[in-house]
């Protein structure tokens, strides 16, 4: 039996047969699903949460030397980025087995998420107490990348949904590794240009030096924070191929991998 919908969208009831596999009962089918999808979709709304409240209260310098020469690849990205990534990997796993009405629901669940965080990080200034340099600090830097944040991330997270299908409709859902790769690199330079450029002229809270050309520091922040994020992107090619291969097959879906 189908599993899915002509517009792509999944259906509960309704289970794929694999031969060494056993039928599962519609109780144990929706079962399965919801769970897969309360993960996926808890651990992109966990990620949103974190990297909006550590967002750019720090900066690693992952610079490193080309072998051979006396030259540096400057890479300095905000604490944030680091578990950024694993969102959009979440989205291309939630658009391929649960189809596109599903993945731009959780994105904008996850708009929700950020008016939330921001709303208990002004709350929580705004209350009385006692005073708390760790909280205000953190507070004022959550603050100054929350708009650049919210901005970024509506438009990279619908960007990358909205590619990821374009490139399965176009290939006819084969070569699932175009359209893993194909929308999460493009969403993902949308995003890291919009948060750097937003962060710097409306918070200005990047550290720019004044004896220094703004656009080429602009540049080096957007070409290091995009760097990590390609080299990540690539990197779970493999992990999105394996996953979706098991997931089809636990979750009684067609074989996705193609």
């Amino acid at each position: 039996m189908l599993s899915q919908s002509n517009d792509n969208e999944l259906l509960p009831s309704r289970q794929y047969q694999y031969d060494d596999l056993p039928e599962l009962g519609e109780v144990e089918l929706f079962r399965r699903r919801e769970a897969v999808f309360l993960v996926l979709a808890g651990l992109f709304l966990g990620t949103l949460a974190v990297l909006n409240i550590i967002g750019i209260t720090r900066f690693v310098d992952l610079s490193f030397d080309i072998p051979g020469t006396n030259r540096e690849i400057p890479m300095v990205i905000a604490i944030g980025v680091l578990p950024y990534p694993i969102t959009f990997l979440c989205t291309d796993f939630i658009s391929e087995l649960y189809g596109r009405s599903r993945a731009n629901l959780l994105v904008w669940v996850g708009l929700i998420v950020n008016l939330w965080v921001a709303l208990i990080l002004w709350v929580g200034g705004i209350l009385p107490g006692f005073p708390s340099p760790v909280f205000d600090g953190m507070r004022e830097l959550a603050f100054a990348a929350m708009l650049a944040s919210m901005v970024a991330y509506s438009v990279a997270q619908f960007v990358d949904v909205q590619l990821f299908h374009f490139w399965k409709r176009l290939t006819k859902g084969r070569h699932l590794w175009l359209r893993n790769n194909g929308s999460t690199l493009i969403s993902q330079l949308v995003d890291t240009t919009f948060v750097i450029l937003i962060t710097h002229y409306w918070a200005g809270a990047l550290m720019i030096s004044p004896d220094k050309s703004v656009a080429g520091q602009l540049l080096i922040y957007v070409a290091s924070g995009y760097g990590f994020k390609l080299v990540v992107g690539l990197l779970d090619t493999l992990p999105f191929y394996i996953g979706t291969h098991w997931l089809s097959r636990y979750l009684r879906l067609p074989p996705a991998v193609k």
